[in-house]
């Protein structure tokens, strides 16, 4: 059974206002609430060390009075001890986790949701997400999980389907989509909404900045562990850098429609990582998506080092433009009147995230925006698949395609991995091994 992504632009638009309009506020649910009311300690597990999940943990920490670390997991003992020695001196008292609740390997994440906590943070790659969202939702725990949350159709068809099941549950369940959490994002799109620039005709979206890291294999490294630990770098695990970084851009103009994209033509490739121990990702996108009423987003983002770098929403309408910036939003009419202005006033995101998280439910207002991300996510994928396959490709088609890139189990050993995608030659319909 797979869970229903179509038809669902009306209540995607109710939903996108009502959280534009605050940030305490989302999906009520009823049924079985899994916080204990009255608790002063809020315990909290991390399934995924790495530099976003040990900064998640300091988020939590910082965003709610009486949270504390209490257990945590990751797939390599070496990430997860430079993790608790990094909180241990960050966060003081609030890191409560002894060696009897720090887990390594595959199945570290069943071992931190099994344990005795109220929340936890899944920040394991991607690829690994559904997995993990399905076994803390079945364990009765809230939910706050990174971008991108699949790199797939299965992946997103699992997320909708674990979410379904955490608003039964009365579960929260929040996503790093920061800029949603982001006063001068939240007012400009509200104004957008009001139709301060009239009706949208047309937008542009930008996500272009240098290389990241990579993690040259050492010897010995077998393909999974090499894999593993250069994730960015395969699409199984990371979607691509469209999916894995563009995601915030495209979980933008989502907010902005109130609506998923109906289809999208693409082109991409490799023009500076084109060694092998880059994987088989692309380092470029540009994307035309095609939004309800015919609207056209131009959607960009590259990872090339020297070049000019632009990380910016822009939306046409026929009043005016909106720019939605990461330090700032501004809105102008056609003769460039400034109609609105604002600075980010300093306040972290990436806090406020946990500080709604935590309010939702120590209140019993559980938040869901596992479809939300879900859309945002599928959104990237759709780009992406585009790229690769050299098709213009619709949203229905894309929910029909049998794409299922994540292996059926996980082991350390041999891991082939596909050639460089080529358009024209490869195919929507693919699994892995």
């Amino acid at each position: 059974m797979t869970a229903d992504l179509t038809g669902t632009k009306d209540v995607s638009r109710r939903n996108f206002l009502r959280v534009s309009a605050t940030t305490t506020l989302g999906l009520m649910a009823s049924g079985n609430f899994a916080y204990a009311a009255g608790s002063d300690t809020l315990r909290v597990g991390i399934v995924g060390c790495g530099g976003r999940g040990t900064g998640a943990a300091r988020d939590a920490v910082e965003g709610a009075e009486g949270v504390v670390v209490t257990v945590m997991g990751d797939l390599f003992e070496d990430r997860l001890d430079r993790s608790r020695m990094a909180l241990e001196q960050e966060i003081g008292g609030a890191y409560q986790v002894d060696d009897d609740h720090a887990f390594v390997g595959f199945d570290a994440y069943k071992r931190v949701v099994e344990s005795d906590i109220d929340m936890v943070i899944l920040a394991a790659p991607p690829g690994f997400r559904p997995l993990h969202f399905r076994a803390a939702v079945e364990a009765g725990i809230h939910v706050f999980m990174e971008k991108p949350v699949s790199v797939d159709v299965a992946g997103t068809h699992a997320i909708v389907e674990s979410g379904t099941l955490a608003k039964t549950k009365g579960l929260s369940v929040v996503a790093g989509t920061l800029y949603r959490r982001q006063p001068s994002f939240m007012e400009a799109i509200r104004r957008i909404h009001d139709g301060m620039i009239g009706h949208i005709v047309s937008a542009q979206e930008y996500y272009m900045t240098g290389p990241i890291w990579l993690r040259p294999r050492k010897p010995g490294m077998s393909d999974m562990e090499w894999q593993c630990r250069n994730w960015y770098y395969f699409t199984w695990l990371s979607g691509d850098h469209i999916v894995e970084q563009f995601v915030h851009n495209l979980d933008v103009i989502n907010w902005v429609f109130g609506a998923h994209p109906e289809s999208a033509i693409a082109m991409g490739g490799r023009i500076e990582r084109v060694d092998p121990s880059y994987g088989h990702i692309y380092d470029h996108f540009s994307v035309e998506y095609v939004y309800p009423g015919h609207v056209r987003v131009e959607a960009k983002c590259r990872q090339m080092k020297d070049s000019t770098t632009r990380v910016t929403n822009r939306v046409v309408g026929t009043e005016g433009t909106a720019e939605l910036h990461p330090r700032y939003s501004v809105l102008r009419s056609h003769s460039g009147t400034v109609l609105f202005e604002m600075s980010e006033p300093g306040n972290n995101a990436y806090v406020q995230e946990h500080t709604d998280l935590i309010a939702s439910i120590r209140n019993g207002e559980p938040l869901n925006e596992a479809r939300q991300i879900a859309e945002s996510t599928l959104t990237a994928v759709l780009g992406r698949e585009s790229a690769y396959t050299g098709l213009e490709i619709t949203w229905d088609e894309l929910l029909s395609a049998h794409l299922n890139l994540v292996p059926r189990t996980f082991a350390f050993g041999d891991m082939p991995f596909p050639a460089v995608a080529v358009p024209g030659k490869t195919k929507l319909n693919r699994s892995a091994a």
